[in-house]
């Protein structure tokens, strides 16, 4: 009994392990694309991963030493690609998914890019501006020999910016002996950073809506809208939602929700959140992110992190149109039953693109010296993503497969097609 309950417990892990659900998915995808069993083994895991040690002197004098990692899926169509983040549950695992994301976010979107991604097991909150610039440095200088404009570009992630991204393209560009701009995205406008980078995973998203609510015949202006989430991507997505028109009757963060069938005030609580998208807790009449959820709305937007929606409650989701913003938000049980349900679901591969989107276009305007103004950027970034939305629609209608596998089958293509006329495969 007791070793039934082991297995029993084992396998529900395993259906929330943000990697082997996301092999899951690939491997569906090129079944689905007819290629064979090697072409899997290739992809499954990424062809490089770098564990790292940095020694940081601390402001009290003493030396910690942080753990790193830089995982580099695949380059077989180009450089790798991915951001960097800091935060205290980063683990391996996680990195090689994430790196396996971001080449599927390529793939969909269609830049010379396959997926990268790394991060560093820390708490910035509990780091002074010095510590983060030290561990920044120390950073990059561990993984110098696999990262460069041409080889692995790095990028913002969860509790970094741009400042972080400015130190870490300074200490490359000292290693280098060669200013490098194109060595990471991300950075501030006067060393070489893109108009539209700060909001463009928000922005990709919002366009991501918009088409969304096309194909269910939703009008926007008016819509009932739930954002779990209010760091970058949440909070400037509430925003736009806001300025669209829609009503977005509930937001949450770490600690809990707003709730507001009348619609909230975006503007108020923008202006009253720290620096780390927390709000709720100048307010008493909170609700849970389990009841924020399952609110009765027209559009969910997940934006906070994975394994939120699962089988567990996916039945209890009342929204008629879900788009994942967060990286991983919703297990594959429940987007089964969000697609039984008749639940419209952008997946967050699909999704989330903006971000990497721009990156790239920062890189473009880099490498050739001549920079865009933010109008430019933001036209460039729909055309892009809307013929990507198109794309995968029309993939999950002809194929009667859900929006997760058909963004899957049309990322994971190119990187197939790509390995195979290298003769990789």
């Amino acid at each position: 009994m007791v070793a039934e309950k082991g297995k029993e417990n084992h396998q529900a892990s395993d259906k929330h392990d943000v990697l082997k659900s996301t092999q899951t998915v690939i491997q569906l995808a090129l079944d689905k694309l007819g290629y064979s069993e090697e072409v899997f083994e290739l992809l499954k895991e990424p062809i490089r991963m770098l564990t790292v040690k940095i020694p940081v002197r601390m402001d009290d004098g003493k030396v910690k030493v942080f753990t790193g990692y830089r995982a580099q899926h695949n380059d077989a169509v180009g450089p790798t690609k991915g951001g960097i983040r800091f935060h205290p549950n980063v683990s391996e695992k996680e990195v090689k998914a994430l790196s396996i994301w971001m080449s599927l976010k390529c793939g969909i979107v269609d830049l010379p890019y396959g997926g990268g991604k790394g991060g560093i097991i820390c708490d910035p909150r509990d780091m002074s501006f010095r510590e983060l610039e030290r561990l920044s440095r120390g950073y990059v200088r561990a993984i110098s020999q696999i990262v460069g404009p041409s080889k692995d570009i790095p990028a913002p992630d969860v509790f970094t910016n741009s400042q972080i991204m400015a130190w870490m393209m300074d200490e490359y560009s000292r290693i280098d002996e060669y200013n490098s701009p194109g060595f990471i995205t991300g950075k501030p406008l006067v060393l070489g950073g893109s108009h539209g980078r700060e909001t463009a995973t928000a922005k990709g998203v919002t366009i991501c809506i918009h088409e969304a609510a096309k194909k269910k015949g939703i009008e926007l202006v008016g819509a009932r809208v739930v954002v779990q989430g209010f760091g970058n991507a949440g909070s400037f997505l509430a925003k736009f939602m806001h300025d669209a028109g829609a009503k977005v009757i509930g937001i949450s963060d770490a600690y809990g929700g707003l709730h507001d069938e009348n619609g909230l005030d975006i503007d108020y609580l923008l202006d009253r959140r720290d620096s780390f998208g927390t709000v709720t807790k100048l307010f008493t009449n909170t609700i849970t992110n389990e009841e924020l959820l399952e609110l009765d709305c027209d559009i969910l937007v997940p934006a906070a992190i994975e394994n939120q929606i699962t089988e567990k409650n996916a039945h209890n989701i009342r929204a008629s149109i879900v788009v994942e913003a967060a990286n991983g938000p919703t297990t594959l049980d429940a987007t089964r039953i969000l697609t039984e349900r008749g639940i419209l679901l952008v997946p967050d591969v699909l999704a989330s693109s903006g971000g990497v989107t721009v990156s790239y276009f920062e890189w473009v305007q880099n490498n050739q010296g001549y920079y865009w103004t933010e109008e430019e950027v933001e036209e460039k970034l729909e055309k892009i993503l809307v013929s990507s939305f198109n794309n995968v629609y029309e993939t999950s209608q002809t194929r009667r497969v859900d929006m997760r596998l058909a963004a899957y089958m049309v990322g994971v293509r190119k990187m197939a097609e790509a390995c195979r006329f290298r003769g990789w495969i």
